[in-house]
């Protein structure tokens, strides 16, 4: 466990206190506690959504393997075939 050394002057609105105070009695535990829990929360998932873009953005950003080069004689000759199928004047 951490050690709190940081004070933090907080205002809220009557609705975000009610809230917090009635949360605070219904699980037994502080305001604070609940506070703090909030913020490593919010920080937490900002933290991981930011690995997953950069994730992403080295992802798009690799060599991708290009497709090998077609049978040239193999695409002429099913070109062929398709057209010898058709009946063409």
């Amino acid at each position: 466990m951490s050690v709190l050394s940081h004070r933090t002057q907080l205002l809220l609105d009557d609705e975000r206190h009610r809230r917090l105070e009635e949360e605070a009695r219904r699980t037994g535990r502080s305001v604070a506690s609940l506070v703090r829990e909030a913020i490593d929360t919010r920080y937490e998932l900002a933290q991981q959504s930011a690995g997953r873009r950069r994730a992403a953005a080295v992802l798009l950003q690799a060599p991708r393997p290009s497709d090998p080069e077609p049978d040239w004689a193999e695409v002429e000759r099913e070109l062929l075939d398709s057209t010898t199928s058709l009946d063409l004047p």
